[in-house]
């Protein structure tokens, strides 16, 4: 890459950082300004057109930054996982570390998902998609579930995921810390009845 195009790559980068960082409880993504984001990023707002075309090709990039970094730490997750310890317990620490490192990884999933835009609203869908499908994966090849089981396991198991990090995210880490451990319990509650009709369908 020549040092231009290394440049390039640079400022693109600072727009998409500089937009994170605006992001809080009180701040979608739909609130920002072009001029904020530039003015964050220290370029000038017409400089913004040379990496993206606009605001909302920006935030589709950030939906897609943010499922893919959630979906890189719950791998390193589940890696750590094999090396000794609950899959469960240590994926769901695994999660509360990113909402405690980098929140806004996750808020721009969660203010999309409901949000005024429908090309938003499925990018966010296909992220959640995403995590569905390497989970359902995941499954079938340790647990031994069948497809359709391991696809319905893995649904309900993201789905009480999201609603944990949406309720985490503005909790005090003691709070947290006791929401953690209820998710954990409810997982395990997922996992178990997953085995138990595993099992019903073997001895069929």
């Amino acid at each position: 890459m020549g040092v231009r195009a290394q440049q390039k790559e640079k400022t693109r980068r600072a727009l998409v950082d500089a937009a994170f960082n605006q992001l809080s409880a009180e701040r979608s993504f739909s609130s920002l300004s072009l001029r904020e984001v530039a003015r964050e990023a220290n370029i000038a707002p017409t400089s913004f057109y040379r990496h993206f075309k606009d605001m909302n090709e920006l935030g589709l990039t950030m939906v897609d930054e943010g499922g893919l970094a959630l979906r890189q730490m719950m791998r390193k997750g589940r890696q750590r996982a094999e090396a000794g310890g609950s899959v469960i317990r240590i994926s769901v620490d695994t999660f509360m570390e990113v909402l405690d490192s980098n929140p806004n990884v996750f808020r721009i999933l969660l203010h999309e998902r409901s949000g005024t835009s429908a090309p938003f609203r499925a990018a966010v869908a296909r992220e959640i998609e995403h995590f569905i499908s390497e989970l359902a994966h995941y499954t079938e090849e340790k647990a031994h579930r069948n497809p359709e089981l391991a696809r319905a396991q893995a649904e309900a198991m993201v789905t009480l995921v999201f609603n944990a990090g949406a309720a985490a995210l503005d909790m005090k880490k003691s709070e947290r810390k006791v929401l953690a451990d209820q998710l954990v319990m409810q997982l395990r509650m997922v996992a178990k009845g997953a085995e138990v009709l595993h099992q019903k369908v073997d001895n069929r």
